[in-house]
């Protein structure tokens, strides 16, 4: 994460330079401008680390002539590289009209900035420090400062902006697979229809790239889980789309074949709109990103209020806490409610409610107790209740988690062979409509086995993604499986018709992928019980002029040239080689100023990795697409 900027100079025992940007520090540029994508992020990082090194000086080093010409290499890097910038953030403006004026001010801002910052480090010899009366570093430090903090306001100023220009792009790219949608919708004749989709799938395409690379670079772990799912919708369902278009085209009088159609025509557009949403921030009748209360974020609330009592002894209510024990009760009734929850789980799940309510209860009378003695802190029969009560509130999770994942696993199991799905191929290729009614409950069966555990799983998924994930099984469950019911009829009224046995195998097909995706879910689950789920990382950087433009009739990701894969790694080379000038001549500073340059060498090595990061951007693009 980018490093908290309102202290640059700290630690190490010396002065602290703190600084502020507007009402807010520079630390809080986040909140300030609405950080929302891991490249704006990252992309300032480089300037950070160079920023850092120029202000985290002593007010009277020791002042060589190489320390000042390390010093004034790095304000000359920075200068340079935010004339660079500049030129890209002008050239952006350019192309889009409506963003030209605040474009064109915070470019403005930032070259001045950097213009003061090589001048303040403009120093060629250590022998005559400040005698032509110029303002240096060394000299006027609040200048430096407020340099800094004009160049890191108006450099994240022009990112916001020109990440603004990838949320136009992908809503363009919507807009255009809407209308196409509209006319695959209402078209007649197959002639027409391949022409419409062949267009239509280079818009999707189009619509796959913008949106993988806004996924992958979006900061917020919720938003990218949800921006996977709509676009897990819109993969499957083109295919589906494709297929149920042509059967209804090849039977135009079969209500079952239109009811097809029209389902998977709806869940497109539905998933289009959630894209937007994410991407706007826009929320639709209320916050779209508040999720329904599970039992794994309710015991860890709880949890947390029961342990807060050794530092607060007067801050809650008995009644408090137990109305929160009450509501973890209450879900846990989607356990032992269930006709699939085992009699040993069932019987294990009530037993440990019954025990957590009277541990809680002895919390209670310890606590009083604590209280009437006007005791400062938890006594040790106080300790040691909170102690149990947690103990046997993670028993329950433990407990809920065995059921949940013991169902799951014995469902995929029994489902692997895809007998019901295979039944339906056949009887209907037959035209067996009895046949198909039959198969068509026992799916109904299955599909509400598998929706009522993903709704299990939700409770003890254990993180907000998964969670998010578990609901996108769960409705992906509930909508395909009448979709294969539909398909199948109209497969056993036209047992003949090769289209509507492809739509079919179509639809069958999402549904085993489901359960293939429902599996690695489990896995994942099991990963983050057991601790052993790691984070994978991938940045996508922003928009260049030309490249990038938000007028390209195709937005793929940018594949950079030879030549300027060449500049890049020059730059990066470049970056290294500066600030390790500035780090040995810091070697010979006092121990503890030099700690405080340990962190711009830290966040330098942190520069130097993003180019190595742009050198192979486009192979993580593919990854992702793939």
């Amino acid at each position: 994460p980018l490093r908290p900027l309102g202290a640059l100079g700290g630690g190490g025992g010396g002065k602290k330079n703190h600084f502020t940007l507007g009402s807010g520090s520079v630390g809080n540029l986040d909140s300030a401008l609405e950080i929302k994508t891991r490249s704006v992020e990252q992309t300032l990082i480089p300037l950070v680390s160079q920023i850092t090194t120029l202000i985290n000086h002593k007010d009277k080093p020791k002042k060589t002539e190489r320390t000042l010409r390390a010093i004034q290499k790095v304000g000359q890097a920075v200068s340079i590289a935010v004339g660079r910038f500049v030129t890209v953030g002008e050239a952006i403006a350019v192309e889009n009209e409506e963003l030209k004026e605040e474009m064109g001010l915070a470019c403005f801002e930032a070259r001045r900035a950097g213009d003061a910052i090589a001048q303040l480090t403009d120093v060629v010899s250590a022998e005559q420090p400040e005698l032509d009366g110029r303002a240096t570093i060394f000299s006027d430090k609040t200048a430096m400062v407020k340099a800094a903090r004009m160049l890191l306001s108006s450099v994240t100023k022009v990112l916001v902006l020109a990440d603004r220009i990838v949320i136009k792009q992908i809503i363009t790219s919507r807009n255009k697979v809407l209308v196409t949608l509209d006319q695959l919708e209402t078209v007649s004749s197959f002639q027409e229809f391949v022409q419409i989709f062949s267009h239509f799938g280079n818009e999707m395409v189009e619509f796959a790239h913008l949106t993988g690379d806004r996924q992958n670079d979006l900061k917020d772990e919720k938003k990218k889980a949800r921006m996977a799912a709509a676009r897990a919708v819109l993969e499957k369902c083109t295919m589906m789309l494709l297929t149920a278009s042509k059967t209804c085209l090849r039977h135009p009088d079969c209500e079952s074949a239109r009811i097809n159609k029209d389902a998977v025509f709806h869940r497109m557009r539905f998933a289009l709109e959630q894209v937007i949403e994410i991407v706007t921030d826009a929320r639709p009748g209320g916050d779209a990103q508040v999720l329904p209360v599970n039992i794994y974020s309710g015991i860890k609330h709880f949890k947390g209020k029961v342990e807060s009592l050794r530092d607060e002894l007067y801050a809650l209510t008995p009644e408090t806490l137990h109305s929160h024990l009450e509501g973890i009760g209450e879900q846990t009734q989607d356990f032992t409610d269930s006709a699939y929850t085992s009699h040993e789980h069932r019987e294990s799940i009530l037993q440990l409610c019954h025990a957590a309510r009277q541990e809680l209860q002895q919390v209670v009378c310890d606590w009083t107790y604590a209280q009437s003695l006007k005791a400062k802190e938890a006594t040790e029969e106080m300790e040691l209740s909170i102690l149990k009560t947690c103990q046997t509130v993670s028993e329950l999770r433990r407990e809920l988690h065995k059921a949940a994942v013991g169902r799951a696993t014995d469902l995929l199991k029994c489902h692997k062979d895809h007998i019901v799905l295979k039944a339906l191929k056949g009887s209907g290729g037959e035209g067996n409509l009895e046949a198909v009614a039959e198969y068509s409950h026992k799916l109904t069966e299955q599909k509400e086995q598998l929706v009522e555990t993903c709704r299990l799983l939700r409770h003890i998924s254990g993180t907000e993604p998964l969670e998010i994930t578990c609901i996108h099984a769960e409705e992906t469950f509930q909508i395909i499986g009448p979709q294969i019911i539909s398909a199948a009829q109209t497969l056993a009224l036209h047992p003949s018709s090769k289209i509507a046995k492809e739509n079919l195998d179509v639809f069958c097909e999402a549904w085993e992928s489901q359960l293939n995706d429902m599996a690695i879910l489990l896995r994942e689950i099991n990963d983050v019980f057991e601790g052993r789920r790691g984070d994978k990382k991938m940045y996508l950087s922003l928009p260049r002029p030309g490249k990038h433009s938000a007028n390209l009739k195709m937005a793929k990701a940018a594949k950079l040239d030879a030549e300027e894969q060449t500049t890049i790694a020059k730059l990066g080379l470049e970056l290294r080689l500066l600030t390790s000038d500035v780090d040995s001549e810091s070697e010979k500073w006092e121990d503890r100023e030099h700690e405080i340059v340990r962190q711009g060498q830290s966040l330098s090595s942190m520069a130097y990795s993003m180019y190595l990061f742009t050198r192979y951007r486009q192979m993580h693009a593919r990854m992702l697409l793939e």
